[in-house]
């Protein structure tokens, strides 16, 4: 069933045009990038602000609240180009480890940040008032910075495995693609 809904979105006429695009699938790929650049930036400086490591002359609800918005803009970039490469070539996500280690932690992520938003990061003048961070604000920070390095390894690892060429149904555009299809004499 979800393979068939793969298939399904990556044969649309959007999620192909998009696929076989010289320069649209590159520019979104390059965007995605971007996003884990800035969404990345502002997550490690908040973690290390609240592991105490970093940025101590501000408070910790400072540099919460004022890397929030920065954060939220990166992430929206984040998925939309994500949601983007995903219906493009949704059908070889579907067989790669490496992506379903990525939904894995990004689910594990999600729970991180539902369990904690209320302990920690919607709680920050608490901490503030602390004479020392509190663990569960550390312990918080820890995870999160595993987790979004895993993510970031796991996405970076999905580039790494080849799609088995002969289980998809989509039109690739590689050499691989067209030696496979044509033969190795480049003949039909």
């Amino acid at each position: 069933m979800i393979l068939s809904l793969a298939q399904w979105a990556q044969a649309t006429a959007f999620f192909t045009a998009l696929r076989m695009s010289w320069y649209v699938y590159p520019a979104v790929m390059s965007t995605h990038l971007l996003g884990i650049a800035l969404f990345g930036g502002m997550v490690l400086f908040t973690n290390l602000r609240l592991l105490g490591w970093a940025m101590t002359d501000r408070s910790v609800s400072d540099v919460v609240s004022q890397f929030r918005v920065p954060k939220r803009i990166g992430l929206i970039v984040i998925a939309t180009c994500g949601i983007l490469m995903l219906g493009s070539k949704a059908e070889e996500y579907y067989y790669n480890i490496f992506f379903r280690l990525k939904l894995t932690l990004l689910a594990l992520m999600f729970l991180h940040g539902w369990y904690f938003r209320r302990t920690v990061y919607y709680r920050t003048a608490e901490i503030d008032k602390s004479p020392e961070i509190p663990v569960r604000a550390k312990v918080a920070a820890a995870l999160s910075m595993v987790l979004w390095a895993s993510i970031a390894c796991a996405g970076r690892g999905i580039g790494y495995i080849d799609p088995p060429l002969d289980k998809l149904h989509a039109q690739v555009q590689s050499a691989a693609a067209t030696r496979f299809e044509t033969g190795s004499n480049g003949r039909r």
